[in-house]
């Protein structure tokens, strides 16, 4: 990894948070490293974070690249691949572009050894999970470097089924957002009780990573640790039943679904043709 050329295409949050992680776990020097994208200003900003290359040619940012990272909007996937045909037959290139399939990749790029992943939001911070396959072309190498580049952002899992992506992107990269939703709804509860903000915001943060980090570490079914805390006739109870009368399980059901069929959407759907796009292009 130290040697590889990896250069980001679109290097919005994600594609920093893959930057980060490759220095701070020392599997890339900052040389080798080059984020790529409309805005230079971007591209200095990171060359001063991080002391990477930056440039806003693609074409010719690949052309040496052993890896290529595609970190864009998939709206604007398909132009960004028309002026990449430059990448060498045996560079990997690694997308974490929401509904683009491998054989969309692979037939946009012209290119065999393509790796499609997920990721998520806490990989910001090294605490994310991403779901992974390859084509059959990719070698037992190529398939180890995206292994690491992955494991920057923390976890990773790789699946033989490619349609696994698209529900990954529905269940653990759209995930953070159904947390986030939650945990904003409980702090305005908190308030709306008579907490100040500030301490509604600690008792549930620190209620919700209590709750994760308990579930993790008792092995048990999530039902029977509901079970534990939901004494008959008590306050849970009483909230558990206001919450299932409002349908909460088969609301967030619907919601993963919805999200699932709009990734597969994005996979079929054909390029948008957005003028003056580049501030949205990063992911």
């Amino acid at each position: 990894m130290l040697n590889k050329r990896v250069v980001f295409i679109g290097p919005g949050v994600m594609a920093e948070a893959m930057i980060a992680g490759l220095l701070r776990q020392k599997l890339a020097k900052p040389a080798n490293l080059i984020a790529s994208g409309p805005r230079a200003e971007r591209g200095e900003e990171l060359h001063r974070k991080y002391g990477i290359q930056s440039t806003t040619d693609n074409a010719a940012a690949v052309h040496e690249a052993d890896v290529v990272v595609l970190s864009v909007k998939p709206q604007r996937l398909s132009d960004v691949m028309k002026g990449i045909k430059s990448i060498r037959a045996d560079a990997l290139v690694l997308s974490i572009v929401a509904g683009a399939s491998i054989k969309k990749l692979g037939a946009g790029l012209k290119h065999k050894a393509v790796v499609r992943s997920m990721p998520n939001t806490p990989g910001q911070i090294g605490e994310g999970i991403t779901v992974w396959t390859a084509s059959h072309e990719t070698s037992e190498e190529q398939r180890e470097t995206a292994r690491k580049i992955l494991g920057a952002l923390g976890a990773e899992v790789f699946v033989e089924d490619e349609s696994y992506l698209d529900m990954a992107t529905a269940l653990s990269g759209t995930g953070p957002a159904y947390v986030f939703l939650f945990t904003e709804a409980l702090i305005d509860a908190g308030v709306h009780m008579g907490f100040p903000r500030r301490i509604a915001e600690q008792l549930v943060l620190q209620t919700i990573k209590g709750s994760a980090d308990f579930y993790e570490q008792a092995e048990k079914h999530p039902a029977a640790l509901r079970n534990q805390v939901t004494s008959p006739g008590g306050t849970s109870a009483e909230a558990l039943y206001y919450l299932e009368k409002a349908g909460f399980r088969t609301a967030i059901s619907r919601a993963v679904w919805a999200a699932y069929q709009r990734s597969v959407e994005l996979g079929k759907e054909k390029p948008a043709h957005i003028a003056d796009a580049h501030e949205d292009d990063e992911i």
